[in-house]
């Protein structure tokens, strides 16, 4: 099977076909983990659906969410089969590596070979987690998978324009705010929600991983 490092060789090759890209990426994805200090990120199953489902069906966790709640494992299971069956999606759970606890997911979504662009979003934590370095070192790890193993120039993550506290986060992990597309979404109930847009670009990759690395030592320290 191509491994990761070969397979960034191709992306953006002239005429290497995106869609065989995209099946090629996800099956040398299905089996492939990030690792980090604190956490590993694994490749997103249905079956993570059961350790995932108490930070998923807590409404202060998914208070932001586009998704509605799930109100039950079997409502999880069939939202995260829909995540994974998507091809320009890529998801994970999140795992504590220090007891092998599942304790959020994350995606990276919208991936576009062509353009070399990809989003990232549809992230949670359990609540104990807050404030620890799992958040920062999860993005750490999405970041580097994006820059350093697919080439891409450019990430891209969004926040509803009411979760301040989001926003406060993504400019911490040193993302440009780029602006606001009013009236994009619909959120849970039923309103309209404009969408907060943050960015990173390849050449400010550098810079800002070096950043995320101490600041995962920093509260992995605390």
């Amino acid at each position: 099977m191509i491994n990761v490092s070969e397979f960034s060789n191709r992306v953006g090759r002239v005429g290497i076909d995106e869609r065989a890209d995209l099946d090629v990426y996800s099956g040398v994805m299905h089996t492939q983990f990030l690792d980090g200090t604190v956490i590993r990120l694994v490749p997103l199953s249905v079956d993570h659906a059961e350790a995932l489902f108490p930070s998923a069906s807590d409404p202060e966790v998914w208070r932001w969410m586009p998704r509605p709640r799930p109100e039950t494992i079997a409502d999880l299971r069939e939202m995260l089969g829909g995540m994974i069956a998507d091809m320009t999606r890529r998801c994970f759970a999140v795992q504590r590596r220090a007891d092998g606890a599942v304790v959020g997911s994350t995606s990276l979504y919208d991936l576009d070979l062509g353009e070399s662009r990809a989003e990232i979003g549809a992230t949670w934590f359990d609540r104990s987690c807050w404030g620890g370095p799992y958040n920062v070192e999860s993005k750490l790890l999405l970041f580097g998978h994006a820059f350093d193993d697919l080439n891409l120039a450019r990430l891209a993550l969004r926040t509803d324009n009411l979760n301040v506290r989001s926003q406060h986060a993504l400019a911490r992990l040193g993302l440009v705010h780029e602006g606001t597309l009013r009236s994009h979404m619909r959120r849970q109930d039923g309103t309209r929600r404009d969408s907060v847009y943050y960015s990173l670009l390849a050449d400010e990759w550098p810079d800002v991983r070096d950043t995320l690395r101490a600041r995962v030592a920093a509260k992995t320290a605390a």
